[in-house]
């Protein structure tokens, strides 16, 4: 479905004036601060088309809602997942592709019982050689043409520059396992701050079976700047 964006039907919703301040075209993050809890989600999600995942990073209600989906473990924010998705964020050392290699050499071993052992074996194993090459070629690919850019968060209102950063990882030497812990916090942090390219932030930002009723929870992470 495609969706357009009126001011006129959103403030009528609302029983709001027409001249209402702040108007939803010109002040949408202002607009959804105040009102994103009294719009249904067929209306809430058309602020897409006039936002972007970052700038509505500084709205508490919708971080609380990316880190509800991050406490989840989607599968597409899973280590193999984003390591595929998002090369350029892994420092790990591995060869890329593993995974793929294995899932190739297990289709060949399910997809050709009938043949002899020693040659689903060799046809298994020269498939996954193929396919780890692909792969490892694709993310040096990805690697080379986006750039290393810095982590920082949207900026808010707040005097405190401080207040406004998003959670610095010191790189250091770390084990096989540390780093992939590091690198699923990466992700998690990226995705909460609205980073992530091409992450399905939609399917997040305006879902309200994610809203946190505790609110405690709600403050692990953040403080709420909308008092």
């Amino acid at each position: 479905m495609q969706f357009t964006f009126q001011d006129p039907e959103i403030l009528s919703y609302l029983g709001l004036p027409k001249d209402y301040d702040p108007l939803p075209s010109a002040f949408p993050v202002e607009f959804l601060k105040k009102h994103l809890h009294q719009l249904p989600p067929h209306i809430t999600q058309r602020f897409s088309l006039i936002t972007t995942p970052k700038q509505r990073t500084v709205i508490t209600v919708i971080r609380n809602r990316r880190l509800k989906f991050t406490e989840s473990r989607p599968r597409c924010l899973s280590f193999t997942a984003a390591r595929n998705t998002w090369p350029a964020l892994w420092q790990g050392r591995e060869r890329g592709g593993q995974e793929e290699a294995k899932e190739e050499q297990e289709w060949v071993a399910r997809s050709f019982l009938d043949g002899a052992e020693q040659q689903v074996g060799m046809l298994g194993k020269l498939l996954g050689e193929f396919e780890e090459e692909r792969e490892a070629e694709r993310v040096r690919v990805i690697r080379r043409m986006q750039p290393n850019d810095e982590f920082i968060p949207e900026e808010e209102d707040s005097d405190s520059e401080e207040e406004n950063r998003a959670p610095e990882i010191q790189e250091v030497g770390e084990s096989p396992e540390e780093a992939k812990t590091l690198f699923e916090r990466r992700i998690k942090e990226r995705f909460i701050y609205g980073l992530l390219e091409g992450a399905d932030y939609d399917s997040v930002d305006w879902d309200e079976g994610l809203d946190v009723e505790d609110k405690n929870a709600e403050e692990r992470w953040f403080d709420d700047e909308d008092e």
